[in-house]
């Protein structure tokens, strides 16, 4: 069988010198297809189980995947945001279709991690997210901000490789990404907690560059935008009529810390495990959620199958374990009431 195509040395060279890369052709767009449809079928089993408890008059079946959840957003927020989080990934219960493993572990998104991390030996993460970004909807907008805002210290030094993945045309229209290249050398950056729906916000004086050197990101369905952990990028507004879709993934190399192999076993009263899992799970970059082993050349009988990726999310979701945050940032609100004048702080506080 023949190897799928890898990036060039010149792709890879630019990602290393400027902490991003847009390769437009990682894909056929047909391979994505089966994703789509999946993701648009639990849209209707979902908006069919909201429509059976009576919360939801009209599923809009009628509609494409790329407006049918708009459609019901505008009828209702609260059974738009339902739906939407049902999909977004959050803890190991999300959206874990066989259609998103054929992604993940696809060998073409191999084959470009495999020259990009320089091994064959690759660590997925389950901290990965669908992105429904609905028109003119404010809390598809994400802040500035690090990846590895999100993750332990720890793992600052470690290459963690972003594939933001669209699933239609990202264009500056529909809001792709703005990124700041060659700031990713450099330190893990002050973030702020509060941002816009929960995200981790890099206030403008903290961006390890002037936002107004930033590139636009627009990709082809089918391509990948690849990011460095430490690349600051944000996401736009999508002005279009339609949702921009797409899902982001997280690679490693085994000799990063991950929690491969590790299971949460043993739960207190409130469903929480052990404190014990707790101490080992913190070695991996986000112990909250299951890593696996997706590539090896050296231990292929370990890759990570369907089933057993299946079964790790799932239980990982069904103990919940209550990890404590892996990074203290302060809260936005205090940050700018530091700033405020002082007459403003005492009125802040009456």
């Amino acid at each position: 069988m023949k190897s799928p195509k890898s990036l060039t040395p010149q792709q890879v060279q630019f990602f290393h010198e400027e902490g991003y890369l847009i390769a437009p052709k990682v894909f056929d767009p047909a391979e994505l297809e089966p994703l789509r449809q999946a993701l648009h079928a639990a849209i209707n089993l979902k908006a069919r189980e909201l429509k059976a408890a009576g919360k939801l008059k009209n599923l809009h079946s009628r509609l494409g995947f790329d407006q049918q959840l708009a459609a019901i957003f505008r009828d209702s927020p609260e059974n738009g945001n339902v739906i939407s989080r049902h999909l977004e990934g959050l803890r190991g219960g999300g959206f874990h279709a066989p259609e998103m493993f054929d992604v993940i572990a696809h060998k073409k998104l191999i084959a470009s991690l495999t020259a990009l991390l320089g091994t064959p030996e690759i660590v997925a993460s389950s901290v990965y997210r669908v992105r429904p970004k609905l028109p003119n909807l404010g809390r598809g907008v994400v802040p500035w901000h690090q990846d590895s805002g999100y993750f332990a210290a720890h793992c600052d030094q470690h290459l963690i490789v972003t594939c933001w993945i669209p699933l239609v045309d990202a264009t500056p229209e529909n809001g792709c990404m703005q990124i700041l290249p060659r700031t990713h050398r450099g330190k893990v950056v002050t973030h702020h907690t509060g941002g816009n729906a929960g995200f981790l916000v890099i206030r403008d004086e903290d961006l390890p560059g002037d936002p107004r050197q930033a590139v636009s990101a627009p990709c082809p369905r089918g391509g990948v935008v690849f990011m460095s952990n430490r690349t600051p990028h944000c996401s736009t507004p999508n002005y279009s009529d339609h949702i921009r879709w797409s899902i982001d993934l997280r690679f490693q190399s085994v000799d990063a810390p991950s929690n491969v192999g590790l299971w949460p076993r043993t739960l207190d009263d409130d469903g929480n495990a052990d404190a014990e899992f707790y101490k080992k799970g913190t070695v991996a970059c986000y112990p909250p959620e299951a890593d696996f082993l997706v590539s090896s050349a050296k231990t292929p009988h370990l890759v990570t199958n369907y089933g057993e990726y299946a079964r790790r999310r799932e239980t990982y979701d069904r103990t919940k374990p209550s990890f404590p945050a892996v990074r203290h940032w302060p809260a936005l609100e205090a940050a700018t009431a530091a700033k405020a004048p002082k007459s403003k702080r005492k009125l802040a506080k009456a």
